[in-house]
């Protein structure tokens, strides 16, 4: 409901505007009456209204000189309409420069009222909608600030930015939460695990609050496989609330899983100084989930609890290791789940460190691709390392899943076994065609190299060698370009064209459309219709 106040010296005048039209059902609550402007002013100290109706003549305070007034003061940004019984031009003109919404003649008829209402509605629905993108795209562009930090790569500039926007003085920790890999949870689709994963990304926002909903961030490192949430988390917080740390993360767990009806889980990364050390306490995180590989009771998990177990910074599980490898070159599906489990018990036993997790998982990268080398000479062993060695690495640590590693594992003795059959990759002009016809459907690689009947990871380093984009940013890309010609030839709202276009969120669509045009689908579509 939008919020009326209205403001005249004559009660038989006011009680008539409220009887006048069914306010309700237009969309609109009268919320209070003033006799005069220092009422209205008065009122508007203490409350938000969307529109005020006031009369022209008044005692006190005139409605024009209350109309001044609020523009200068900048008290309130509600939709301003004058009632006067006076056709007079002059009375307009002042009116006008005050951005008046609309200068009504008494007596007043219904359906004007109504036209008037709508006119203010539909106005507010896209300065909402303006609103809602220029905050998407300022939450957006301080993820990937954020996100700089979080990896290590950053400058002075993601710094300064992150820094402005967040305050985060000292008791810094970055926290990791994601959902438990029980039984139940292992059945769920992809895109179920995603539901999941907003509506604990919107509990987390919900929680948070609007003083520090940003420092909560969705899609970490966009993982294929993970569904999880980062939380950039101060000492602060809890004390606002009269809580301890503790209490606190016991707490927003407490609502979240409330909420989602399947259990999360957290992981607490070691405490930080000052925010140029996040990617410490990030990787601290990534430490403790690597050993969290079977569901427990437990739904917290502190760094520093790990870190009192006196972790070992040296050891390498070679004999493991190259068992692991001998079942991915024969590509034995039940072996490489036995040796896989057998190397997460062995670190899990041995208490590693992160660096250690490092040296395992590299020494396997390079015994991989040595051996793709091996069995293709014409293959880009820069390729296969970036495909295979920079991806995995990703998404083993910072997963920390022993499910991942598995399938990683599988998926790279299939690999493996397609070059040494000299797989084709022809399929890619079937897979374009794909993308062409049916990109507003929910395309992926793992659908795609199934109907094919291709290795998914095979086919994605087949489409990044072909067009130079990994296979989500090549949908994404032609789904941009397909709205930007909804934009410019269709009086489409943005929402709509989302659909149009294969999106279901309106802020993901935003988002991507942000990342590749470097603004929002309103400001593009005024530039682009400003050329013409």
């Amino acid at each position: 409901m939008l919020r009326v106040l209205l403001v005249d010296d004559e009660p038989f005048i006011v009680q008539g505007l409220a009887a006048l039209i069914n306010w309700e059902k237009e969309g609109y609550e009268i919320v209070a009456i003033a006799n005069n402007g220092v009422e209205a002013l008065k009122y508007l100290k203490d409350h938000r209204v969307d529109l005020i109706i006031a009369d022209i003549n008044m005692p006190v305070m005139s409605g024009l000189t209350l109309l001044d007034e609020i523009r200068r003061s900048k008290i309130s940004n509600a939709y301003f309409v004058i009632l006067s019984g006076y056709n007079d031009f002059e009375y307009m003109q002042q009116a006008i420069r005050g951005e008046c919404m609309d200068y009504i003649l008494k007596p007043i008829q219904p359906q004007e009222l109504v036209n008037i209402l709508t006119k203010v509605a539909n106005q507010h629905r896209v300065s909402q909608d303006n609103k809602r993108e220029r905050q998407q795209s300022d939450r957006s562009y301080l993820s990937r600030n954020i996100i700089t930090l979080l990896i290590g790569k950053y400058d002075e500039v993601n710094l300064d930015y992150v820094r402005q926007h967040l305050h985060l003085d000292k008791d810094i920790r970055y926290i990791n939460i994601d959902i438990n890999e029980s039984e139940m949870v292992s059945t769920l689709s992809d895109s179920a695990k995603r539901a999941i994963q907003r509506r604990i990304y919107e509990k987390c926002t919900d929680y948070l609050g609007e003083k520090y909903c940003n420092y909560c961030i969705f899609d970490i490192i966009n993982q294929d496989r993970g569904y999880d949430i980062g939380i950039l988390y101060c000492s602060e917080m809890a004390r606002e609330k009269g809580l301890s740390d503790e209490e606190y993360l016991e707490e927003l767990l407490a609502c979240i899983n409330k909420e989602i009806g399947t259990p999360a889980i957290m992981f607490v990364g070691n405490m930080i100084s000052d925010i140029s050390y996040l990617a410490d306490s990030y990787r601290s995180t990534v430490v403790v989930k690597a050993f969290q590989s079977l569901p427990t009771e437990q739904s917290i998990y502190y760094y520093t609890e790990q870190k009192e177990k006196n972790i070992s910074t040296t050891a390498l599980c070679k004999d493991i290791l190259d068992e692991l490898i001998k079942e991915i070159y024969k590509n034995d599906q039940s072996g490489i789940q036995e040796k896989v489990d057998c190397l997460y018990d062995q670190m899990k036993q041995m208490n590693m460190s992160i660096e250690t997790i490092e040296l395992n998982i590299n020494y396997l990268l390079y015994k991989l691709v040595n051996i793709a080398t091996e069995q293709e000479p014409n293959v880009d062993q820069e390729e296969i390392m970036r495909k295979i060695g920079l991806s995995a690495f990703d998404g083993i640590t910072r997963c920390g899943s022993r499910e991942y590693f598995k399938q990683f594992a599988e998926e790279c003795a299939i690999y493996l076994m397609q070059l040494r059959n000299d797989s084709s990759g022809g399929v890619l002009i079937e897979v374009e065609k794909e993308i062409h016809h049916h990109y507003k459907e929910n395309l992926t690689l793992k659908g795609l190299s199934k109907k094919y009947y291709v290795n998914s990871a095979y086919l994605g380093q087949l489409f990044i060698k072909k067009y130079g984009v990994p296979f989500k940013d090549y949908l994404n890309n032609y789904r941009i370009e397909q709205a930007v010609q909804l934009l410019l030839h269709t009086d489409c709202l943005v929402y709509e064209i989302a659909e149009k276009v294969g999106y279901k969120s309106l802020d993901y669509f935003i988002n991507r459309f942000i990342m590749v045009k470097g603004c929002t689908p309103t400001k593009y579509r005024k530039q682009l219709l400003d050329k013409e």
